[in-house]
């Protein structure tokens, strides 16, 4: 992975590790649901924006690779390994 995405991914984690832990600390002293819930919710948006910076990242580097190529099938296979990785869905 390279940088910026590296460094935004890692803050992003170690935000979202911070959530889960004040989650944790949340359901243990029975806080409010929608509270709870309402933390969950930004831990999983913290995890998507992640994700989406670890694709940039690889689409920066692999991927101008795997996609300049002249092998139609390589092509085929690295943007299904893609979709199926990232979950890139129509969903």
């Amino acid at each position: 992975m390279i940088d910026p995405y590296k460094a935004k991914v890692i803050i992003n984690l170690k935000k979202a590790q911070g959530q889960i832990s004040h989650i944790l600390k949340m359901i243990e002293e029975e806080k409010p649901c929608v509270n709870i819930a309402s933390q969950t919710n930004a831990a999983i948006g913290l995890l998507k924006k992640s994700n989406n910076y670890i694709l940039e990242s690889h689409l920066t580097t692999c991927g101008l690779k795997n996609l300049s190529q002249d092998d139609a099938s390589k092509k085929e296979s690295f943007i299904k390994e893609l979709v199926r990785t990232f979950n890139i869905t129509n969903k």
